[in-house]
């Protein structure tokens, strides 16, 4: 059964600032680590040891110092100046021995939880204490010494000369509990206020007698005297008294001003913790989750920098996600070193830190100088760490990531308390991050269900495979240009992908069928919008899904009531709906069918146009326009020309190329889906980040032509964070300088696409 932490770290520190002091030759790190205590532990006032440390660090100091009554030296040294510690400012607050006796109990409560204290106030320089220890606990006689020298530290602390101190009873001589009567010498000001009342009473016998006599000459001489005696001792009394209570005052303050800075740390921490945790229950993306509590961190805590870093999907090493504090060349530097979680070779602290889940202090880098391999050395050099603290994020026991935090400018000493509070947000940083990958697992099964619903509908025919994602490009493009809310664009997303999922109860002799429709035909046809609605009201669609069903059935609706399956009419047709029939009808147009060949572009958007507040709402149709204008670099028709596509503008072609990428040294192979002379995307699993270098070749599949270009990463289609759901994992690459002849190259190639399509 492990011990309870009984003893404050404040008790050793006065041992280790007397060491210092008198034993210099005694390694304290060697006498720490033999006692199992941590140099930031015995820093850290919050801090608390067993009884089996204490006794290991003792009898280790003992063995290091051959000074067996080193334990009383050490409760007196409390009361130096040199120990300027807690028990010093405390006690000084409570203007004499006698008062600081009094609350004696409460006042050890703050330094030992391993026995009960009373005192009993004998007379104004005279207290007797019992200490009993309580049940279970077993101390040692070199305790019983040190409370005398703590007894004897809190008279002199006041300025009074070393007190008297019997210990009549002892727990070590077989009595039931330690007693101690502590005697001290009276101040000066009490001696003075006695020698007062004392020269009062003789001089008013005196004077009686004197006048009772006659003597009334004598009385006149000395009375002035005696008046003046009086008022001498009673201002220097006064004077005295002033001085110590001033003194007192003096370190009830400091007193006062340590103890609103530790409210104002805890308050701070509390409203960190409560921060972090309103800001993570409205995050559902761990890069989201991991921007905000750097956030809070960098508002909130005394650290000059922190970086969260995450293991990647194959739990290979530690990659940089976030941070505060680092410059951009420092943050550059983060980003492209592996911290290897794999490599047998790697004893690094974050990798130890990550594989042990076990937190780590580092005050010196001297202290793992020495585990150190040159390029850690170089790389700490660096970023210039002095000192860190670093705490693996934990959930359901399973490391995931890492936390750390650094001072290079801030002075203050990295403490146990720092570590408890780091451990605190890592495990929430950990839960946060586990939530939001279930979430995000949730929603990628949701979206995997959508593209196969999607896909099995348009899989019937080849010429509309693609269909219900280039509709949904299209709506998300039209939503965007309304400025329409994340919520009413993603409902529209999954409205779009399924808006034609009626069409399974359509026979492939209708939907294939190459002439013209029969009216029996078209009515068939006709009916797949309200099978749409009754099969997608069969999902249970919840939140901002619920109206999917009645948006995917009503986009053949017009706002002129012409439309099916209701002949709902201007508002009262969905939004949605309309958005959807613009992208509808324009990709269904201008792409080939059975029965008729693509539509050009210029007809198609002059049809748009012309349809206009009959079948279309007028700015939907604009908003499209704009949509396509910008992505697809559009170029409107004028009388004399038709309408053109500017190549270098931006261009883009599906078409799968084989690409060779090297990105921080390393070499891959993949192969792209689109291309444009701005930029390309390639179909990868590899874990890359956005804005890293990155050099690609392809070899182009119509004529053999090699394609050399450098650029970098502009955005990344992750397993768990799908930003363009029409694309697979991989990633989009804007492409900066090509090589020699590649750049016509790509442009001839591009137009060819082009001209196919």
């Amino acid at each position: 059964m492990m011990s309870s932490a009984i003893y404050n770290s404040r008790i050793i520190d006065y041992y280790v600032r007397l060491i210092t002091s008198k034993y210099s030759y005694v390694n304290v790190s060697e006498l720490l680590h033999h006692a199992g205590m941590k140099a930031y532990e015995v820093a850290d006032q919050g801090h608390w040891f067993t009884q089996e440390q204490i006794d290991l660090f003792y009898e280790k100091l003992v063995q290091l110092t051959g000074n067996e009554n080193i334990a009383r030296e050490a409760g007196r040294y409390a009361a130096s100046p040199a120990a300027l510690g807690v028990m010093r400012q405390y006690a000084l607050g409570l203007i004499g021995p006698a008062n600081a006796f009094e609350l004696i109990n409460k006042a050890t409560s703050n330094f030992t939880k391993s026995s009960n204290y009373e005192s009993r106030k004998i007379s104004s320089n005279k207290v007797e204490i019992t200490v009993t220890p309580r049940i279970g606990i077993v101390e040692k006689p070199f305790q019983c010494k040190n409370r005398i020298g703590f007894f004897e530290a809190l008279v002199v602390v006041f300025g009074f000369k070393l007190p008297h101190v019997q210990h009549p009873e002892c727990i070590f001589n077989g009595g039931e509990s330690c007693r101690y009567i502590v005697t001290w010498e009276r101040s000066l000001s009490v001696y003075l206020r006695r020698v007062g009342i004392a020269v009062t009473i003789v001089f008013t016998f005196m004077s009686l007698f004197m006048a009772a006599t006659g003597r009334w000459t004598v009385l006149e001489i000395l009375l002035p005297l005696f008046v003046s005696l009086v008022c001498i001792l009673a201002i220097v009394v006064a004077k005295i008294e002033n001085s110590e209570m001033q003194a007192s005052l003096d370190n009830t303050r400091e007193s006062t001003e340590k103890l609103i800075e530790q409210i104002d740390n805890n308050y701070n921490n509390a409203l960190m913790t409560n921060e972090i945790g309103q800001a993570l229950s409205t995050c559902t993306n761990s890069e989201d989750i991991l921007a905000n509590v750097c956030q809070i961190m960098k508002k909130r805590l005394n650290y000059d920098r922190g970086l969260i870093l995450i293991a990647n999907s194959d739990r290979s090493k530690l990659v940089l996600h976030n941070g505060y504090g680092y410059s951009h060349d420092q943050l550059g530097l983060l980003d492209s070193v592996s911290f290897n979680l794999d490599s047998p070779n790697s004893k690094g602290i974050f990798t130890i830190s990550f594989h042990e889940q076990k937190p780590f202090l580092i005050n010196d880098l001297k202290e793992i100088e020495e585990t150190l391999s040159p390029q850690s050395q170089s790389f700490v050099k660096r970023v210039g760490t002095q000192a860190f603290i670093c705490c693996p994020i934990v959930c359901e026991g399973k490391s995931i990531g890492l936390l750390a935090v650094d001072n290079v400018k801030t002075k203050n000493p990295l403490v146990q308390s720092d570590i408890s509070l780091l451990m605190g947000i890592a495990s929430v940083i950990g839960i946060s991050l586990r939530n939001a990958d279930l979430i995000e697992s949730k929603v990628r099964q949701f979206n995997s269900v959508l593209q196969v619903l999607s896909a099995s509908i348009d899989a019937r025919d080849s010429l509309t495979a693609g269909h219900s994602e280039k509709v949904t490009e299209y709506s998300i493009g039209i939503c965007r240009e309304l400025n329409l809310s994340t919520d009413e664009c993603e409902k529209i997303r999954v409205a779009a992908l399924l808006h034609d999922y009626g069409k399974i109860g359509v026979p492939d002799a209708i939907l294939k069928k190459e002439g013209s429709l029969t009216p029996e035909e078209y009515d068939t046809v006709k009916a797949h919008a309200g099978k749409t609605r009754e099969i997608l009201a069969r999902i249970n669609f919840e939140g901002i899904y619920r109206e999917v069903p009645d948006i995917a059935g009503s986009h053949h609706e017009k706002v002129d009531g012409s439309g099916y399956p209701q002949g709902l009419k201007g508002r009262d047709v969905p939004l949605g709906s309309k958005i959807i029939a613009v992208a509808d009808y324009f990709e269904a147009v201008t792409a080939k069918r059975h029965y008729r060949a693509p539509m050009p572009l210029d007809e198609a958007f002059q049809l748009l146009r012309d349809e206009c507040g009959k079948q279309f709402e007028s700015r939907i149709v604009e908003a499209f326009l704009s949509y396509y204008s910008k992505a697809y670099q559009y170029v409107p028709p004028t009388r004399d020309e038709p309408a053109v596509f500017s190549v270098r503008g931006g261009t883009r072609v599906s078409s799968s190329v084989p690409v060779s990428f090297i990105v921080d040294g390393n070499s891959y192979d993949a192969v792209s889906r689109d291309l444009s002379m701005k930029g390309i995307f390639v179909a990868s699993h590899e874990d890359v980040h956005e804005g890293t270098p990155i050099e690609i070749c392809m070899t182009l599949p119509d004529n053999f032509q090699t394609v050399e270009a450098r650029g970098r990463i502009a955005w990344v289609n992750r397993r768990q964070e799908i930003k363009k759901t029409t694309l697979p994992t991989g990633f989009g690459i804007e492409l900066l300088e090509f090589k020699e002849k590649a750049e016509r190259f790509m442009e001839e190639f591009i137009s060819r696409c082009a001209l196919e399509n």
